[in-house]
C-alpha cells in the first residue's frame, strides 16, 4: 500500500469548497478559550463541508496567528460569524427551524450513537469551554443534548476531539438519511 501525495488528494479549491453543497451543520463555539481548538473546529468543518461556524462570547476569531496554525487555511473556507451571545444565536437558529443539540453529559442526554438525524433537517451542534463545557441556561434553551459515550477513568474529551467525533458521526448519518 502506498501513501498518496497531497497533489493525488483531489481536494476542492477554495472557490470550488464556496459554491459546494454543504453538510446542514452548523457550529457553535461557546466560550473557547483555546485558539489551537477553535483552529482545529475551523479544520474539521472544512473537512466535513460544515455550513457555519459562530464564535461566540469570549471565543477569539481569526484572525489570529494560533487559530491559523491548526486551522491550515480553513479560516478562508468555512463561512464563521461572532456573537457576543450563545443564546441569541441559538434562538435566531431555532427561528429558521434548525434544530439545536449541545454537546454535554447531562440527565436525559441522548448517546452519541443512539442519536438519529432527521432528514431535511439543519443541525446545530454546541460545544462548550474547555473547563465548564456548554454554559447551564445554553443546554435549557437547547432542543437536545447529544453526549459521547466514554468508559474510561477521565470525565471529558478535548472540544475539538469532541467536534471531530460529533461532526463525523453526524456527518456519516446525514449521508444515510
Amino acid at each position: 500500500m502506498r501513501k498518496l501525495k497531497n497533489s493525488e488528494l483531489d481536494r476542492l479549491s477554495v472557490d470550488e469548497f464556496k459554491n459546494t453543497d454543504k453538510t446542514p451543520i452548523i457550529i457553535l463555539l461557546d466560550n473557547i478559550r483555546s485558539l489551537n481548538n477553535i483552529g482545529s473546529v475551523f479544520r474539521t468543518s472544512d473537512a466535513f463541508l460544515v455550513e457555519k461556524i459562530y464564535l461566540c462570547g469570549i471565543t477569539a476569531t481569526p484572525p489570529h496567528k494560533d487559530i491559523h496554525k491548526t486551522a491550515l487555511g480553513s479560516t478562508d473556507t468555512v463561512a464563521w460569524e461572532y456573537a457576543e451571545n450563545t443564546l441569541d444565536v441559538i434562538e435566531k437558529l431555532q427561528k429558521n427551524n434548525v434544530k439545536v443539540c449541545s454537546v454535554e453529559q447531562a440527565e436525559n442526554a441522548t448517546m452519541l450513537d443512539e442519536f438519529s438525524p432527521e432528514s431535511n433537517t439543519t443541525y446545530a451542534l454546541v460545544f462548550g469551554n474547555e473547563v465548564k463545557g456548554v454554559a447551564q441556561d445554553v443546554v435549557n434553551k437547547s432542543d437536545a443534548v447529544i453526549e459521547i459515550p466514554q468508559f474510561g477513568t477521565k470525565h471529558s474529551l478535548n472540544i475539538s476531539v469532541s467536534c471531530g467525533v460529533v461532526v463525523w458521526d453526524v456527518f456519516n448519518k446525514l449521508q444515510k438519511v
